[in-house]
């Protein structure tokens, strides 16, 4: 046992060491073959936009510490290409910097391109002005679509061979991904799905990167494209490759799950993570695993798709500021280690999958030189003694347990030794002086004040372009009745809705991820004579999946308002739009937008309020956020960088806030003179926000 354990001491820290080297890229049956080397490989995913550049090195880091290969990335359609043939790879947008720092510390690259992605960014990762194109059906044999999704995916590719960085060159990249998910809403295409997915294969493949395509959750992804599984169990529930001549490759192992606005946090143990990694090992003969996320980072500005909270798999083993989360990382880590002090005996062939029990299975590897190596696997849900190799093993409940001599257990996937951490927030900087904050309110436009007119409601997304999450829909009429209280029913499709009634807010209602369509029903007071009726409708990002996502519809539906006397409908009727607020369109969040509007000293919290204040960055290199917790819903600003939207008001289940804590990276800092702007929409309190310190403290128990 002693041997072993150093073995294993070893190999841990070798994780640290090592260089990638390119080279052809090839699989069988048993998994990816580089240079001649077949390969088990644990890949984590990390997406460059949702870091920042000063970021990436950690984060990068941390993983090969953690005994990483692989890092794993979408590419962002909709930033760079926000128009047609205008491009931006700056910034947290610079792809090649962030495939050359993967390369620079010695681990490979996957990238999935495409350039539907999902990943509960904003319209899937499509920029909005596919929306326009004429005669459009995404993701379908619709020769628009194909023509624009072709363009963007060899643009991606010629830049990449152009850097070097596929692994034929002497780069980092050996895999990529065209399509995502596709099978979920193939049916939905009818006759033009399958063309479809025959035409992206034939496609992507053609572009000859060197390296293999896969799809993922695509069980009939043509030749040469593998198939891959996305999921939690993929061990459990995957049927495997569609051919006996490609690999089992997990693209998506998710180490939590994304949360919404109104929904708790989906938590996942280190030990059920693990227990699935090495089942899918054992069982499906498994050569590729990736976390999803490894590090899931922040959705900054408008990025995050419907409904979707600003921090994005905060659970990941690194947490969203980039810290390490224990123990989760550290047990992921050991689990590596073992499986590699193995690898190349489970390499060498498949398994003989032996009963122990009756929901006991050893999966046993032989190397061709008499190596053995061992998965013992207890699907149930108790502690179980079993034999094997006249030798006696207890398995921990729902366990596998990993033998590289077919003697010695090195690892449990239950058995967790890393110590437990924990997140600490402490404020490090108070704005509770009235002084230091200026406020600007948001003009309320009526209907005079427009230039857009429709005798119809209209699509809010169609008529924004996405450029803001906000529309207003604004409309005037004569109320002749003596009754002075009035019932408004609207019904949107968008996400919130406040109503104005000559510039008075009356009500404000919103729908949920899983609640659509929802309805405003509010008492209000007309004057006898014209009133100015004026709808904010909101928007919290656009729709990442489903079929036909250009013919999603949002927005303001039917407006009805009823007296004793009668019921008016306004639907179709004369109304007057207004694209986004004032201040977005004065960019009062910026140093230099800033000057394009009074404001006004604090007083009280009033709806639809700017506020600003400026503030030294704390000293130290520690990240920081900014708690929000006595706001409303909004968007924070920090030097004109926009760190998310935030929703307080919309509670989990338990009464707490979906997201308190903002994550602002200490690249958005001066050391003075800070600029920070929010927009509330109700009545949030700015005075009692504090801007706070994060780190982890380890602590003593398991």
């Amino acid at each position: 046992m002693g041997w072993w354990f150093v073995c294993w001491v070893v190999l841990l820290l070798a994780f640290t060491a090592g260089e990638v080297n390119g080279g052809n890229v090839t699989y069988d049956a048993r998994s990816l073959i580089i240079d001649g080397q077949r390969k088990i490989l644990f890949s984590g995913s990390i997406h460059y936009p949702r870091s920042t550049p000063d970021m990436w090195p950690s984060l990068i880091s941390k993983a090969k510490e953690g005994g990483i290969d692989v890092v794993q990335t979408y590419v962002f359609w909709n930033l760079h290409e926000p128009q047609p043939g205008q491009y931006d790879f700056s910034g947290r947008n610079d792809i090649v910097s962030f495939i050359k720092e993967i390369q620079a510390q010695g681990l490979y690259a996957s990238l999935r391109i495409g350039p539907f992605i999902e990943s509960e960014w904003t319209y899937g990762g499509f920029p909005f002005w596919l929306h326009d194109v004429p005669g459009i059906v995404f993701r379908s044999d619709n020769e628009p679509f194909k023509e624009r999704m072709e363009n963007f995916t060899t643009l991606i590719v010629n830049m990449m061979k152009s850097e070097g960085l596929y692994a034929p060159q002497g780069g980092p990249i050996i895999l990529s991904q065209i399509e995502n998910e596709y099978q979920n809403v193939e049916p939905s295409f009818h006759e033009k799905g399958p063309p479809y997915v025959r035409w992206a294969a034939q496609m992507a493949v053609g572009l000859q990167t060197g390296v293999p395509w896969m799809m993922c959750k695509q069980d009939d992804a043509p030749d040469p494209v593998i198939n891959t599984c996305n999921g939690m169990r993929c061990g459990e529930t995957w049927s495997g490759p569609n051919s006996p001549n490609k690999p089992a490759l997990w693209t998506e192992n998710w180490t939590s799950f994304y949360q919404v606005y109104g929904d708790n946090t989906t938590m996942r143990s280190a030990e059920d993570i693990a227990y699935h990694v090495a089942l899918f090992i054992a069982k499906l003969n498994g050569s590729f695993i990736n976390y999803y996320m490894y590090h899931g980072g922040t959705n900054f500005g408008r990025t995050g798709s419907s409904y979707i909270i600003t921090a994005y798999y905060d659970q990941a083993p690194l947490d969203e500021y980039g810290l390490i989360r224990q123990p989760k990382w550290g047990h992921l880590k050991e689990l590596h280690a073992a499986v590699k002090l193995c690898s190349e005996t489970l390499l060498s062939g498949f398994p003989i999958n032996q009963s122990l029990g009756p929901l006991q299975n050893a999966y046993v590897y032989q190397g061709n030189s008499g190596e053995c190596a061992a998965f013992l696997v207890n699907t149930n849900g108790k502690n179980v003694t079993v034999q094997f190799q006249n030798s006696s093993y207890v398995l921990p409940p729902r366990s596998i347990s990993i033998l590289p001599d077919c003697k010695t257990v090195i690892f449990n996937t239950a058995t967790v030794s890393t110590p437990f951490n924990t997140r600490s927030i402490v404020p490090s900087l108070k704005f509770d002086s009235a002084d230091k904050w200026k406020v600007f309110q948001e003009v309320v436009p009526q209907y005079n004040e427009t230039t857009l007119r429709s005798n119809q409601l209209l699509e809010q997304t169609n008529t924004t372009k996405d450029s803001s999450d906000y529309l207003w829909y604004t409309f005037r009429f004569q109320h002749n009745s003596s009754d002075a209280q009035s019932m408004l029913q609207v019904n949107s499709r968008a996400h919130v809705l406040r109503a104005f009634v000559n510039e008075t807010l009356v009500g404000s209602a919103h729908g949920s991820k899983k609640n659509t369509n929802f309805t405003l029903e509010s008492s209000v007071s007309l004057t006898s004579g014209m009133n100015d009726i004026s709808l904010l409708s909101v928007m919290v990002g656009l729709p990442d999946s489903g079929a036909f996502l250009e013919r999603k519809i949002a927005g303001v539906r039917s407006v009805k308002i009823q007296t004793n006397q009668q019921i008016e409908d306004f639907t179709n009727y004369t109304w007057g739009y207004q694209v986004g607020l004032w201040g977005e369109k004065l960019q009062i969040y910026t140093d230099e937008g800033s000057g394009n509007v009074q404001w006004n000293s604090f007083e009280s919290s009033q709806p639809l309020s700017w506020y600003k204040t400026v503030f030294d960055a704390p000293e130290g290199n520690e990240p920081l956020a900014l708690n929000l917790s006595p706001m409303g819903k909004g968007e924070a600003w920090i030097n004109g960088q926009s760190i998310g939207r935030y929703w307080i008001s919309f509670r989990t289940p338990n009464g707490s806030p979906s997201q308190t804590w903002y994550n602002v990276p200490r690249s958005f800092l001066k050391s003075t003179d800070n600029l920070l702007v929010l927009l509330d929409e109700e009545y949030g309190n700015p005075l009692d926000i504090t801007l706070d310190t994060v780190s982890v403290t380890e602590e003593s128990g398991n």
